[in-house]
């Protein structure tokens, strides 16, 4: 089956829909484009960045293109990233065999969130095997993943459509233009979740000060938790709560009338020693040292 609209991306998944296969499958749908895609990477990741990645083995990105190409025939390729020295030849080899009409590469050297997508060597190699063989490489001021994305899915409906390249790059910067208040809009929740964490620690630093007990509060794991506080805050959970928890117990220090022992047991501490011990790592010097310097 031969068709001038279909359009075969290949790239990474993205769960968030931000960016990846699923974002090309939406944009090539939104402009009237049929979308095919192969998936070279799997990624853990949310809208506070990636965790974690998955690379397909070179030969099941082979047999994914070779399944496609036989049968729909794409005319227009997109490629986005590509992390593996032998998945980029293999998708070389069989794009070679194959010759579409247009092949689009969005280089993806960083994530939206900053994060480096591939090594040198694998850019060494796509300099020398993949670039000669594409209609266009997105410019570098796209090259973070999400905003390049979408600029090079659009660029490949418009040329599906029979447009020039010079046109289809101005249509392609039409769409971006209403395109860019959705891609900055996926936040998540990290500034709420923040928010209500630091709410939940002005009323609980009293008597809770493990970060499992806030993160099962807030409804989320510690591991999520932790990227929201990174990300908003710079800083860890944990240090978070030793920050709240110094600061109370530096007020409590200035009531003479309770003792190191009742201070120590109020905030949850199982000893006096442990309270000193905590206090002198965070201050560098005992509470009672610090209740005399006041």
């Amino acid at each position: 089956m031969e068709d001038g609209n279909t359009i075969l991306t290949i790239t990474g998944s993205d769960s968030t829909g931000g960016s990846g296969v699923q974002a090309d499958i939406k944009t090539i749908s939104e402009l009237g484009g049929y979308a095919v895609s192969v998936v070279t990477s799997i990624t853990l990741q949310n809208t506070l960045g990636i965790q974690e990645f998955y690379d397909l083995p070179a030969r099941i990105v082979q047999g994914q293109i070779e399944a496609i190409v036989n049968d729909m025939q794409p005319e227009i390729v997109k490629i986005g990233m590509v992390r593996r020295v032998d998945v980029l030849r293999v998708i070389v080899d069989t794009l070679s065999r194959h010759r579409p009409r247009h092949i689009i590469y969005d280089p993806i050297l960083y994530s939206s969130k900053g994060e480096r997508l591939m090594d040198d060597e694998v850019l060494a190699e796509i300099r020398r095997l993949l670039v000669p063989l594409c209609t266009l490489v997105i410019e570098k001021r796209r090259n973070r993943h999400g905003a390049g994305n979408a600029y090079a899915s659009a660029i490949a409906v418009f040329l599906s459509q029979g447009e020039s390249l010079a046109t289809a790059q101005e249509r392609a910067e039409a769409y971006m233009e209403s395109l860019q208040s959705r891609l900055s809009g996926l936040q998540g929740r990290g500034q709420e979740l923040y928010s209500e964490f630091l709410s939940l620690l002005k009323k609980h630093i009293h008597t809770n000060n493990d970060v499992a007990y806030y993160a099962d509060r807030l409804n989320v794991s510690p591991r999520y938790l932790a990227q929201v506080c990174k990300r908003e805050g710079k800083s860890s959970p944990k240090q978070i709560i030793d920050s709240f928890l110094i600061q109370e117990l530096k007020q409590a220090l200035l009531a003479p009338a309770r003792t190191l022992k009742q201070v120590a047991y109020d905030y949850g501490f199982s000893s006096q020693a442990h309270f000193t011990k905590f206090f002198r790592k965070m201050e560098g010097i005992t509470p009672s040292q610090y209740r005399k310097q006041k």
